[in-house]
C-alpha cells in the first residue's frame, strides 16, 4: 500500500493525531514544555540551594549567567543542524544528552560544581530553536506565525508550571522524610526522567517534514539537501542579513526578559515580600502561565495585520508590544504591594509574551533556505538578553528592583531600534509589501494539508 503523502497544513486542527503536522505540532510544544523543567526546575528552588551551599548575590548572579549563556552557542549549532540533519533527529540527541546534568547537579556540593551543572544544563535551552523550525517546516505560510506562536507558548507554559511545581515535588520529599539538602537534590530526578521519555516520544512519533524524513527523502532524492538549501552556506547568508541581527535585539528584549524572570521571580518575591518558597513559586509560576494564550495571540496579531500591511505590519505589531512590556517592565519594578506588583508582572507579562511571538512570526519571512540558521541567531538573541540582565542582577549595589527599572528603559529603547532599523527596507504601499522571502511560496502550488 502507498504511504499517503502530505504538504504543509494550512489550518490548526487541535484534535487532529492523522497528520504529521499535527503530531509535530503537539508533540513538540509538549516536549518544549518539559525542557522547561530540567531548563528551570532550580529556580524556584534557590532559596534552599543559597542557604545551603552559602551563594552570595554575586555568585547567583552568576549562576544565571551560565544558565543561559551556553545556550547562546547551542541554539546556533541547533538552527544549523535542523538544516543539515533534520529538527526529529537534533530533538532526540538534545534530550537524551540534556537529561544527564539535570540529574546529576544533585552531586554539587560546592559554588564551583553547582555552577558547572547550571552551566551544562543551559544547552537544554536550545530546544526552542528546534521547536519554531520543526512548527515552520510544517505550517503553510498562512498560518506560520500563529503555529510557531502557539507550540512555544504552550512550551514557554513549562516555565510557569515548573515554578509551581518544583516547590511541590520539594515538598514531598521533605514530607517522605527527606531533609531539604537532600530533597532538592531528589527534586531533580523528576525533569531529567521526563527529558529522557520525551527523547523517545519524539524519535518514533515524528517525522522531520510533511513529506517525511529527511534521511529518507535523500535516498530516493539525493538532490534534496539542494531542494531545502545549503546547510554550510546558510549560516553564513542569514549573517549577512541586517534584518537576522535586528530580531536577535528584539529577541532579547522580550525572551531574554522572559528567561531572567524565570531565574529570579521566586527569589525576588521572598526576599522583597518576604514569602515562603511555595507561595513564592505560585505567584513566579503565574507570570509563565501568561503563555498558555499570550505568546500565541502575538503570532495571531502580526498574522492578522500582515494580510493588509504585509511584512510592514509585523514590525510594527512588534515594536508596539515591545514598547509595552518595556513600560510595563518599569512600573512592576516601583510595586512594593503586593497585590499591586502581582498585577503589574501580569500586566508586563503579557507583553513579554506576545512579543516573542511577534518576532517569531517574522522569523520565518527573513530567508526561507536558511530557515534554521536564522532560528538559531534570533533564539541565541534571547540568551544574549539574559545574559546581559543576569550582569545587573550580578552586581552587589545594583537591587533587583533597579536592574528591572533599568531593563525597562532597555526594551523600550529596543522598540525604537526594531521600527528604525526594519522599516525603511519595505515599500510603504500595502498592496506592494507581501512577505517578500515567501513570495516564491505563495506564488506556488496550495500546500493544504492532505493525504493522496
Amino acid at each position: 500500500m502507498k504511504k499517503a503523502a502530505f504538504k504543509k497544513a494550512e489550518s490548526i486542527n487541535l484534535f487532529n493525531l492523522s497528520t504529521p503536522s499535527m503530531r509535530a505540532f503537539h508533540i513538540t510544544w509538549l516536549t518544549f514544555f518539559i525542557c522547561f523543567f530540567g531548563w528551570f526546575g532550580i529556580a524556584p528552588l534557590m532559596a534552599v540551594v543559597r542557604e545551603e551551599l552559602h551563594l552570595t548575590k554575586s555568585q547567583i548572579g552568576n549562576i544565571v549567567i551560565a544558565s543561559v549563556s551556553i545556550t547562546i552557542f547551542a541554539r546556533l549549532f541547533v538552527g544549523w543542524l535542523c538544516d543539515k540533519i533534520g529538527p526529529r533527529i537534533t530533538y532526540t540527541i538534545m534530550l537524551a544528552f540534556g537529561a544527564i546534568p539535570v540529574m546529576c547537579i544533585g552531586f554539587s556540593n560546592s559554588y564551583e560544581s553547582f555552577l558547572l551543572f547550571r552551566l551544562a544544563i543551559g544547552v537544554i535551552g536550545a530546544s526552542f530553536v528546534i521547536t519554531q523550525y520543526h512548527t515552520s517546516v510544517m505550517f503553510a505560510p498562512n498560518i506560520v506565525g500563529t503555529a510557531n506562536a502557539t507550540t512555544a507558548g504552550w512550551g514557554n507554559l513549562g516555565g510557569g508550571v515548573t515554578q509551581m511545581v518544583m516547590p511541590l515535588i520539594f515538598a514531598a520529599f521533605v514530607g517522605a522524610g527527606y531533609t531539604s539538602s537532600e530533597a532538592w537534590r531528589l527534586s531533580m530526578v523528576i525533569p531529567g526522567l521526563g527529558l529522557l521519555m520525551m527523547a523517545f516520544v519524539y524519535y518514533f512519533c515524528t517525522q522531520d517534514t510533511p513529506e517525511g524524513n529527511i534521511a529518507d527523502l535523500r535516498k530516493t532524492d539525493p538532490a534534496y539537501k539542494a531542494k531545502a538549501g545549503d546547510a554550510e552556506g546558510s549560516f553564513w547568508r542569514a549573517c549577512r542579513d541586517h534584518r537576522v541581527w535586528v530580531l536577535f535585539l528584539a529577541y532579547g528584549a522580550c525572551f531574554g526578559i522572559e528567561i531572567t524572570i524565570d531565574n529570579i521571580a521566586a527569589l525576588y518575591f521572598i526576599d522583597n515580600f518576604q514569602l515562603g518558597i511555595k507561595e513564592a513559586g505560585l505567584i513566579a509560576g503565574l507570570f509563565g502561565f501568561m503563555n498558555l494564550f499570550a505568546r500565541a495571540l502575538g503570532g495571531m496579531f502580526s498574522d492578522k495585520i500582515s494580510k493588509k500591511s504585509g511584512f510592514k505590519g509585523r514590525v510594527i505589531i512588534l515594536g508596539i508590544f515591545l514598547l509595552l512590556e518595556g513600560l510595563g517592565i518599569m512600573l512592576f519594578s516601583t510595586m512594593t504591594y503586593l497585590p499591586f506588583a502581582i498585577a503589574a508582572m501580569l500586566g508586563f507579562a503579557l507583553f513579554v509574551k506576545m512579543s516573542n511571538g511577534a518576532t517569531y512570526a517574522v522569523v520565518p519571512f527573513i530567508n526561507k533556505k536558511a530557515l534554521g540558521a536564522v532560528s538559531g541567531i534570533v533564539g541565541a538573541g534571547g540568551n544574549v538578553g539574559a545574559v546581559l540582565a543576569g550582569f545587573l542582577f550580578k552586581a552587589e549595589d545594583v537591587s533587583y528592583r533597579d536592574g528591572l527599572f533599568i531593563i525597562g528603559i532597555a526594551v523600550a529603547v529596543t522598540a525604537f531600534i526594531s521600527l528604525l532599523a526594519m522599516l525603511p527596507v519595505f515599500n510603504t504601499n500595502p498592496a506592494e509589501s507581501a512577505e517578500p522571502a515567501l513570495q516564491p511560496v505563495l506564488a506556488g502550488k496550495s500546500t493544504v494539508e492532505r493525504s493522496k
